[in-house]
Order: C-alpha cells, then sequence, then structure tokens
C-alpha cells in the first residue's frame, strides 16, 4: 500500500499569496471556484499517482498551534468540529490522529472532497463525515457545531473577483447558523489582522485569545504574516 505524504512546508507560508492587508486588497482568481476544482484535480492526480496529499495550508504548526488550544481548553474529543474549507482533509486526520472522533468536513469543490475522502480511507478514518458544501448557503444538517475551524476558507472568500462585501456577510450569517451557541470559532488567516477580523465578527461573537504566530522585522517594526484568533458565538 502507498504510504501517503505531504508536501513539505519548513515555514508558515500562506498558499493564498497575500501581498496586501486592508481592504481593498486585489481580487484575485483564488477567490474563484474555478481556481481551487482545478487545483484540487492536480492535487488529487498526484495523489492517485504518487501518494502526496498536497500542500498544507500555513503549515503544519497552524494545525499544531490549534490542536493545542483545543487540547489546552478541555475541548471534549467528542464535541462536534466543522472543518470549513477542508480541501484535502489533512487537518481533519491530525485531528483524528489527536483523539477527536465527531468530526465534519465540507468543501464546495466536489474534487477536494474526493481527495480527502480517498485520504481519509487510506488513513483509517472513514468515520469523518466529509461532504460537498458551500458554506456561503449551507444545508439544514450542517448545524449545531460546538467548534468551526477556518484555516485560510475566508481569506480566498475575500478574493472573490464579484461580490466580496455580500459573501463576507454571508460568511458570518452561515458561521452563526452552524454554530452553536457559546461554541468556538478557530479563524487562521494572512489577509486579515486581528483589528479587521474583530470588526468584521462584531456583533455576535467575542475575541476569546489571539494564538501565537511566527513574528517578522522589517524597518524597525515587528507583526505578523499569519493571525489566528479564537472567537465565541454570543448571539
Amino acid at each position: 500500500m502507498m504510504e501517503p505524504s505531504v508536501s513539505d512546508h519548513r515555514t508558515e507560508d500562506c498558499r493564498l499569496d497575500c501581498n496586501e492587508t486592508g481592504d481593498d486588497f486585489a481580487p484575485s482568481k483564488l477567490g474563484t471556484k474555478e481556481y481551487w476544482d482545478d487545483a484540487y484535480k492536480r492535487e488529487l492526480q498526484s495523489y492517485k499517482d504518487i501518494g502526496d496529499v498536497g500542500e498544507i495550508w500555513f503549515g503544519e504548526e497552524s494545525m499544531d498551534r490549534v490542536i493545542r488550544w483545543m487540547a489546552a481548553q478541555n475541548i471534549s474529543k467528542n464535541a462536534s468540529v466543522l472543518d470549513i474549507g477542508t480541501g484535502n482533509g489533512i487537518f481533519l486526520v491530525e485531528l483524528a490522529k489527536n483523539g477527536y472522533s465527531n468530526l465534519t468536513g465540507i468543501d464546495y469543490s466536489k474534487t477536494a472532497v474526493e481527495l480527502t475522502t480517498n485520504i481519509l480511507e487510506e488513513e483509517g478514518f472513514t468515520s469523518i463525515k466529509i461532504q460537498v458544501e458551500d458554506f456561503l448557503n449551507p444545508s439544514k444538517e450542517i448545524k449545531s457545531f460546538d467548534t468551526c475551524i477556518d484555516k485560510g476558507t475566508f481569506d480566498a472568500i475575500s478574493l472573490s473577483p464579484e461580490g466580496r462585501e455580500e459573501a463576507k456577510t454571508r460568511y458570518v450569517a452561515s458561521l452563526r447558523t452552524v454554530l452553536q451557541p457559546e461554541g468556538f470559532f478557530i479563524i487562521t488567516s494572512c489577509n486579515w489582522t486581528k483589528e479587521q477580523l474583530l470588526q468584521i465578527f462584531r456583533p455576535g461573537f467575542e475575541l476569546v485569545q489571539e494564538l501565537p504566530t511566527p513574528r517578522f522585522q522589517f524597518g524597525g517594526v515587528t507583526g505578523n504574516s499569519v493571525t489566528a484568533l479564537v472567537f465565541k458565538r454570543t448571539d
């Protein structure tokens, strides 16, 4: 049996290639479903050919920090967890390896879901639920989650060439629909700063904690290229 491999990310790279921070960053093909369908079609073929599961958005550390936080907060291993825009499903694999058993992954790309299904079967995690869903228009069965995780999906939505503001508004509305009151929302972003995310997700969500991410220094100014925040639903 072919042993799955993961593309090596030694640094916390942002696959979305975020070069601008602010409300006026340029629309991009990275915000289109066509782009991701093509990308996951290539990754699916690569997985079938050589067992490479593809890239890990923001690197492995981005998953580790979320899992460490969940463990530190004693999040139940049976808590219902939704991975929004699961991509290749590697985050689901890592959560399952750490004992979390009530996992669901969604993606609007059918090819991404096919790739994830193949990887989960190879890893032996066939009880994880995975399905095609547009998070901006979720089905009625996607509801009542204790924890929702987003690692790059809101970034991609923010780069949509058309209707970006409406898409961001619908994202927040969908999050309120699928997340239980007092539930946690954990987001990792390279498009948005902490202050911007606080503005976008208020009212309705309060900041619980900012998770530490790699810092850089340029021109005497220190900052973060990636933002990771934990919110709690309050309404």
